[in-house]
C-alpha cells in the first residue's frame, strides 16, 4: 500500500504547485517599408532592434523580421556584405545569423496585415507566421516614411492609421497577444495610433504631428545616414542599461531617457488602453516585450476534465492495483505448480502434453500491455521524484 501513499503525496505536491501565467511567450514583428540606398537608415534601425531581442534571448522563431530591400549586397555599399548603424563600424547588424522572414517585394500592405491577422494561405510556412496566442506579448516595431496617419509601404502603397487599429483589433477578438507594445519611427509618427481601440496595448512613436523624424548621423563611407535619432536613443538605453533577460527596467524608465533636445523631436505615449493606464504600464519590465519568456502552466490536481492530472493520477492507480491482483494470480498458480510436483505418481498416470504455442494471457494485445508497463514506469518515476522532493525515501 505505500505505492498509493506515494500517489497521494504527488496529488498533494501538484495540488500546491499550480501555476497560473497568463504571459507565456514573446513575439516580435519587426518591419522596415522603405527601399532603395539613401533609406539604409531604415534597414538599419530594424537590424538593430532585431540583434537587441536576440540578445535577449527571443529565438529567431518567435521573430519576424521584413526588409524591403538588401543594403548588404546593394552595389553601392562600400563593405559588401554589411550594415551598419553607426560611423565606427564596431558591430555588423547582417552578420551570419540573420533570418529575413519577408524579403523585398513581399513586404507588402496586405503581407503585413494578413500576418498580423493570420489570414494567410495554408502553403505559407511556419517561419512566416506569427504564431502568437492569448498568452503572448508582442511587440511591433515600424520604421520608414509616413504623414499624418500615414505610413508608405516601398513608395508604392501606404498603410493608415484605421487599418493598423483594425489589425489589432481583429488580433484582439482572436486572442492572438496578451499584450501589445508598439513602437514606430517616423514622420509623423504619433499619429498611427491615434485610432487604436483594442485593450492591452501600450504605443509610442518617435514625433507629433507636422513634426519631422531625423536622421541622427552619417557615415561618410556608407555615404549615407545610418540610423535615426529616436531610435538611435531607444537603442542606447536597451544596450546600457537592459544588459539581461533578467533586468528589471521598466516601460516608463524607457520613456522617461526621451530626450527630446537630443532627439529633435516630441516622442509620445500612450497608454490609456492598458489595464491600470499609465501607473500599471509603466511597472512593464522590457524584457516583457523585448526579452524570451517560456512559461510552463500546470493544471490543477483537483480538475477531472477528460485528460486532466486528476483523471490521470486515478488511472494509474487503477492499472497498479490491476498489475498487483495479476502478479499475486500467477505467484498463486506457480505454488500450485509446485505442489503438484512434489506429489508421487501413481502406478498408472497419464503422460500430460502441454501446448506450448502463442496464447491469448490476457485481454490485453501485446502492445497494450506494453504501453500499460510504461505507464506504470512513469509513475512510479513521478512517485519517486515527488517523494524525493517531499524528504521521502523509495522503498
Amino acid at each position: 500500500m505505500r505505492i498509493f501513499t506515494r500517489i497521494n503525496m504527488l496529488s498533494f505536491f501538484t495540488a500546491h504547485w499550480y501555476v497560473s501565467s497568463e504571459h507565456t511567450s514573446n513575439w516580435a514583428v519587426l518591419v522596415a517599408t522603405s527601399r532603395f540606398w539613401f533609406n539604409y537608415r531604415h534597414l538599419a534601425n530594424v537590424l538593430s532592434l532585431y540583434r537587441t531581442v536576440k540578445r535577449l534571448g527571443i529565438p529567431d522563431s518567435q521573430i519576424i523580421l521584413m526588409l524591403p530591400d538588401d543594403m548588404a549586397c546593394n552595389p553601392r555599399n562600400a563593405f559588401p556584405g554589411t550594415v551598419y548603424s553607426n560611423a565606427d563600424r564596431a558591430v555588423d547588424l547582417y552578420g551570419d545569423n540573420i533570418e529575413v522572414d519577408y524579403r523585398g517585394y513581399e513586404v507588402t500592405v496586405e503581407n503585413f496585415i494578413r500576418l498580423l491577422t493570420d489570414r494567410l494561405d495554408e502553403d505559407v510556412p511556419r517561419s512566416k507566421r506569427l504564431g502568437s496566442d492569448a498568452g503572448s506579448n508582442v511587440l511591433v516595431y515600424m520604421t520608414g516614411h509616413g504623414g499624418d496617419q500615414f505610413l508608405k509601404f516601398q513608395d508604392a502603397e501606404e498603410i493608415g492609421a484605421w487599418d493598423l487599429a483594425n489589425a489589432f483589433g481583429q488580433m484582439w477578438e482572436k486572442k492572438r497577444y496578451n499584450e501589445l507594445l508598439f513602437m514606430i519611427d517616423t514622420c509623423q509618427a504619433n499619429t498611427m495610433y491615434t485610432h487604436f481601440y483594442s485593450p492591452n496595448i501600450v504605443a509610442t512613436g518617435s514625433s507629433e504631428l507636422d513634426q519631422s523624424s531625423y536622421s541622427h548621423h552619417a557615415d561618410n563611407d556608407v555615404g549615407v545616414a545610418v540610423i535615426d535619432r529616436w531610435t538611435y536613443y531607444v537603442l542606447e538605453f536597451l544596450e546600457n542599461q537592459v544588459t539581461s533577460a533578467n533586468s528589471k527596467q521598466t516601460l516608463g524608465d524607457l520613456f522617461d531617457s526621451y530626450d527630446e533636445t537630443k532627439i529633435h523631436s516630441n516622442p509620445g505615449v500612450r497608454w490609456d488602453l492598458f489595464p491600470g493606464g499609465e501607473q500599471e504600464g509603466r511597472l512593464r519590465t522590457l524584457v516583457d516585450f523585448f526579452g524570451n519568456v517560456q512559461s510552463v502552466e500546470v493544471e490543477k490536481s483537483d480538475s477531472d476534465e477528460p485528460g486532466s492530472l486528476k483523471e490521470d493520477l486515478v488511472e494509474i492507480a487503477r492499472l497498479v492495483e490491476k498489475w498487483q491482483l495479476i502478479a499475486q494470480d500467477y505467484a498463486a498458480a506457480g505454488n500450485d505448480s509446485l505442489q503438484q510436483g512434489n506429489e508421487r505418481p501413481s502406478s498408472s498416470y497419464e503422460v500430460k502434453r502441454w501446448n506450448i504455442g502463442p496464447g491469448k494471457l490476457s485481454e490485453e494485445t501485446p502492445w497494450e500491455k506494453r504501453l500499460i508497463g510504461l505507464s506504470v514506469l512513469g509513475a512510479c518515476t513521478a512517485i519517486w521524484f515527488a517523494g524525493s522532493a517531499l524528504g521521502g525515501t523509495l522503498v
